[in-house]
């Protein structure tokens, strides 16, 4: 099989031993044979194979064919054969089974559990643009609950006034109004206490373990200890209001109800007046409040007393940090005309 010519000299000696070749072909065989076992003795094939191996090198690593490589691979011969494979049907069943094999997992294992991996997913926690993204993200899940529950109080609000005018014989609201109603506006004073608990409670906490430290009994539950917590608590309480009125033009729980002091901030000299007409309201048993269920601007005292009124505040989801979305324009402050007073 040497030199691929083993075949044709198998087939002539065959040929002659049935008399059927000619006298020039077996000179030409036997002449052939000769050479090749000539050429074996003086190592001159093994020289004919070297050169030509040097050659076909030489000639692949030519300029010439760099740059027909280079041709054929720029053109659609190379596109189209890559199409049609992927097209194929057997070449997506052999990926499919290749990433289904026992070497893909291996690989995965492996690469999973090296240092570099870990680096990189340390370095991708750890980027300012993930933690803002996370950031962005936990602030929009508690809006997008505070817009749900506002929009909840909203429909309670009108559903409220329209049973409570209806038990006391009085006349229904003839249109709609964007002053915020009792319900939106008890769920905001929950939540407010909620908060001003919580920062007394710490503050309190405190006070008791400087109080220990230096010596004190941490005895109490005495009627003075009692009565100067209840007025510090009332204390607290009146300047976190204030303090959200004067700065914001509403408090953390008006915010997140969605309803707000019309025109925004106020002065602390206002903010003191409404701040007395409710706890005037509120030592009342509540009659202060009733303003808001059956009156036309929905005002207790306190907003008679400080000439304000508590509006809904119309918001929109914001978009996303990364986003190209325009941001919404602020709306202005735009009270519908309120009915005449019943």
């Amino acid at each position: 099989m040497e030199n691929g010519s083993a075949p044709w000299v198998e087939t002539a000696a065959e040929a002659s031993r049935n008399g059927s070749v000619p006298l020039s072909a077996r000179l030409l065989g036997a002449g052939f044979k000769g050479a090749r076992t000539v050429g074996r003795a003086t190592g001159l094939d093994r020289t004919v194979e070297i050169a030509a191996e040097e050659a076909i090198v030489a000639a692949l690593e030519s300029e010439a064919v760099e740059r027909a490589m280079a041709r054929v691979l720029r053109g659609p011969v190379i596109g189209d054969a890559v199409n049609e494979a992927l097209e194929s049907e057997t070449v997506k069943r052999a990926l499919l089974e290749a990433m289904d094999s026992e070497l893909v997992d291996e690989v995965w294992r492996r690469l999973l559990a090296s240092d570099e991996v870990q680096q990189l997913v340390e370095r991708i926690a750890g980027a300012p643009e993930i933690r803002a993204a996370i950031s962005a993200q936990s602030r929009g899940m508690i809006a997008d609950l505070g817009r749900t529950i506002g929009n909840l109080a909203r429909r309670l609000d009108d559903s409220f006034e329209r049973v409570a005018r209806k038990l006391f014989f009085r006349r229904p609201r003839l249109g709609s109004t964007n002053h915020a109603g009792a319900v939106s506006r008890g769920l905001a004073i929950a939540i407010d206490g909620v908060f001003v608990n919580l920062a007394f409670t710490a503050f309190v906490a405190l006070l008791t373990l400087v109080g220990n430290t230096f010596g004190g009994s941490g005895e109490g539950g005495s009627i003075a200890a009692i009565a100067i917590g209840s007025t510090a608590w009332l204390s607290f309480g009146a300047i976190y209001l204030l303090g959200f009125w004067s700065l914001a033009g509403q408090t953390p729980g008006m915010r997140f109800v969605g309803i707000k002091l019309a025109g925004g901030r106020i002065s602390p000299r206002c903010g003191i007046k409404r701040l007395l007409g409710l706890g005037l309201s509120a030592i009342a048993f509540g009659l202060g409040f009733l303003g808001i269920v059956f009156g036309a601007e929905r005002r207790g005292w306190g907003d008679r007393l400080a000439a304000t009124d508590v509006i809904y505040d119309e918001r929109s989801p914001e978009p996303a940090p990364w986003s190209g979305v325009a941001r919404p324009e602020p709306r202005s402050d735009s009270a519908v005309p309120a009915e005449p007073a019943a």
